[in-house]
């Protein structure tokens, strides 16, 4: 197993087309939800312990080596705004071609083929990270990362936030990140003996609510 692996995966660099999506803070923002290190902070605590606790636990089961198509389907379930569901599955096809390029695999071909659309891009993200030589549990981290991470670098774009308190706010979330890392992983050795069904079903309504309110936007910075 690599670390350096984990690096590549986590980092923003990585072409897989996050940086053109705010994990719904481009909506909170405009909410007034959204104004300074302190509501960001907050905002990036409850993304990360709903929907963050979901994804991760979601590609740390694909990393384990669960049907990525089983998967796929409880990620919809999972997923009740339609405009979230095609955000995912659009990163999903993003992070696909970059993951074939740098780690190919068997197993990425498959999902390639079996969802030429996209599958859901916590299910890629956990088989790039099987491809890679990673763990389970290093897939969790590195979408626990994401979920947070995302609105942070918007925050900064969208209210000319100081990115030193942007990055203090990540590293501040440090401890939660890794506790809901350890959860998801948890969760998935559960599914891995009782299936799908045995994975979390944490959500936001509002973040689903302003996800369908936002993709009507005429004009937006991020396309999520």
């Amino acid at each position: 197993m690599s670390r350096a692996a984990l690096l590549v995966l986590a980092d923003g660099r990585f072409p897989a087309g996050g940086h053109a999506h705010s994990g719904g803070a481009e909506a909170a923002v405009k909410a007034g939800r959204i104004r300074d290190a302190g509501d960001l902070a907050a905002f990036c605590r409850g993304r990360l312990h709903t929907t963050g606790l979901t994804s991760a636990a979601l590609a740390a089961a694909a990393a384990g080596g669960l049907d990525p198509l089983g998967l796929d389907e409880a990620a919809d379930a999972r997923t009740p705004s339609p405009a979230l569901r095609a955000t995912a599955r659009r990163l999903g096809r993003q992070l696909m071609r970059a993951a074939r390029a740098t780690w190919p695999g068997a197993e990425l071909d498959a999902l390639a083929a079996a969802r030429p659309r996209g599958a859901h891009q916590p299910i890629v993200l956990g088989l790039t990270a099987r491809s890679a030589g990673l763990t389970p549990a290093d897939a969790a981290h590195c979408v626990g990362y994401e979920t947070v991470s995302g609105p942070a670098t918007a925050a900064v774009r969208l209210l000319s936030l100081n990115p030193f308190e942007a990055t203090a706010v990540l590293a501040r979330l440090a401890p939660e990140l890794d506790e809901v890392a350890a959860r998801a992983t948890e969760y998935a050795a559960r599914a891995a003996r009782e299936g799908p069904d045995a994975l979390p079903a944490a959500s936001g309504p509002l973040a689903d609510i302003t996800a369908e309110s936002h993709a009507t936007w005429p004009v937006r910075l991020f396309a999520s």
